[in-house]
């Protein structure tokens, strides 16, 4: 099969899940093609002209909602007419910090649109990633993460791959609460108008480079300027090396520097917000370490005690 992987990603987490669905696809000996976003809408329409058998569209989650940009995708793609045999089918993924039942609702907008345009959603997949934003998750907390993700993403791409359908239940009024939510969209370009470089700042212009929204100048006196159109993706303040970008409104929630997701040392001290959404991380590693189990046993593997 011909397979589309679509996604954004503001610092990497969702790339790293990307590169572990092409890696899961192409073992599985299937075409796969990688298109990251932003790209031009002609490049797109162009690009998904093709007959690929699946498309998968990947995002971190922003307030529980996905970014506007893949919701202006959802509306680009070439319209398919579903009663004549053209529908194709759709798998998402997602990444968050944390996994609480209201990121569940994070999609319901995107699959409304894919549905209007003839596309199937048959899958939605989240994957927990160490945060951008909030707080700065521990080494051991980050390693966890990516480890379960490199065993549970080729347990879900197998699942993508039989057609075998995996959605969300649904989350009492949560289509309300996705659109009252999505105010983020527009509170995003406001807050990012806060966002300033502080004397720490030595003009590399990495941030104005990386900005996926092209948000970020360097006037003509040397000082960096931050425009209306932000997306909050943190990419410019978390790679930042000096640490020098404050994010406006949100100054205390700033998180800057890349996570090594190596094994941490056995003696390393445990990070102080253990004991934040418990339960939720509790349930998230449960059940993916029930389905990496049942997905061994199906195909008579190992499995190693990743938990």
């Amino acid at each position: 099969m011909k397979i589309l992987l679509i996604y954004f990603s503001g610092t990497g987490n969702t790339k790293m899940i990307t590169e572990l669905y092409r890696e899961a696809f192409e073992n599985a000996e299937h075409e796969v093609t990688v298109t990251e976003l932003p790209s031009t809408h002609e490049r797109l329409v162009e690009t998904l002209a093709e007959s690929y058998d699946i498309i998968g569209i990947g995002y971190p989650i922003h307030a529980f909602n996905a970014p506007k940009l893949i919701l202006k995708l959802c509306k680009l793609l070439p319209k398919l007419n579903a009663k004549r045999g053209k529908s194709k089918r759709v798998f998402i993924y997602k990444t968050s910090g944390e996994p609480v039942r209201m990121s569940d609702v994070s999609s319901l907008k995107m699959r409304k649109l894919l549905k209007k345009r003839g596309y199937t959603v048959t899958g939605e997949y989240q994957y927990v990633m160490p945060y951008n934003i909030i707080f700065r998750h521990s080494d051991k907390a980050a390693y966890k993460m990516w480890q379960t993700a490199k065993s549970l993403v080729p347990v879900d791409a197998d699942e993508i791959l039989r057609g075998a359908p995996h959605l969300p239940k649904n989350v009492i009024l949560g289509g309300f609460l996705a659109w009252v939510l999505r105010i983020e969209h527009p509170g995003a370009k406001f807050n990012g108008k806060f966002f300033r470089a502080n004397k720490d700042c030595v003009k590399c212009g990495l941030c104005v480079k990386a900005c996926p929204a092209d948000n970020i100048k360097i006037k003509p006196d040397g000082k960096v300027a931050f425009g209306g159109n932000c997306m909050m993706c943190m990419r410019c303040a978390f790679n930042c090396p000096k640490n020098a970008i404050d994010i406006g409104l949100f100054k205390s929630w700033k998180v800057n520097g890349k996570y090594s997701f190596d094994p941490p040392d056995d003696d390393s001290a445990n990070g102080k917000h253990d004991n934040y959404c418990l339960s939720a991380y509790e349930r998230y590693y449960a059940e993916a370490q029930r389905r990496i189990a049942q997905n061994a046993a199906e195909h008579g593997d190992g499995i190693d005690d990743i938990l």
